[in-house]
C-alpha cells in the first residue's frame, strides 16, 4: 500500500501572499506631542496636563534634543515638598523634577519588542527615537491597540 501525504499541493513561492501588518512603534505611536522645556514652571506643566487629559510628556532644550521626561508623579514630588516646607508651587522649574535619565525605544522596534520593555520597567510611556531625534511616543495603551488590531495570524 502506497503512503498518501495529506499536504495537498504546495504553492509556488511568487503565488504566497505577502503579509505586511503594520508592527512597528512608529505604526501607533502618538506624533504629534505636547512637549515641555526645563525652564517651565511645574505649576504651568500641572496646568497643561489638565487641559489636554496627558499624564506626562518629553522634555526638550532649546536645539529641540530630549533631556528628560515629565509626569504626573514628579508633580507629585512638587505638591508633597511644597506642603512639607510651606512653600508655593509657582517658582519651582521643570527641570528640578523631571526624570533626567530617560529610557527611549527606538521607531523600527516591534509592538512585542516594547511590550517586553513596558513589561519589565516601571513606564507609563517611552518617547521614540529615530537617528537621536525624538519623532513620537509610545504609550502602554497604544501598544494594547495595536495589539487588537492584529490578527490571529500575525501572532504565530
Amino acid at each position: 500500500m502506497a503512503i498518501k501525504s495529506f499536504q495537498g499541493i504546495r504553492s509556488k513561492e511568487e503565488n504566497k501572499k505577502k503579509y505586511n501588518a503594520p508592527i512597528l512603534v512608529e505604526d501607533y505611536m502618538t506624533k504629534k506631542l505636547i512637549t515641555f522645556s526645563p525652564d517651565q514652571s511645574i505649576l504651568e506643566v500641572m496646568e497643561t496636563f489638565a487641559k489636554h487629559h496627558i499624564s506626562g510628556g518629553p522634555v526638550l532644550d532649546k536645539n529641540g534634543f530630549l533631556v528628560g521626561i515629565v509626569s504626573e508623579a514628579d508633580c507629585m514630588k512638587q505638591i508633597s515638598e511644597s506642603r512639607y516646607f510651606n512653600q508655593p508651587i509657582l517658582d519651582k522649574s521643570v527641570e528640578r523634577f523631571m526624570t533626567k535619565n530617560v529610557e527611549t525605544v527606538p521607531h523600527d522596534m516591534s509592538i512585542f519588542d516594547v511590550a517586553g520593555v513596558f513589561d519589565r520597567h516601571n513606564r507609563r510611556r517611552l518617547p521614540v527615537m529615530k537617528n537621536d531625534i525624538l519623532v513620537g511616543q509610545i504609550s502602554r495603551k497604544d501598544v494594547v491597540v495595536a495589539a487588537l488590531k492584529l490578527t490571529s495570524q500575525s501572532w504565530k
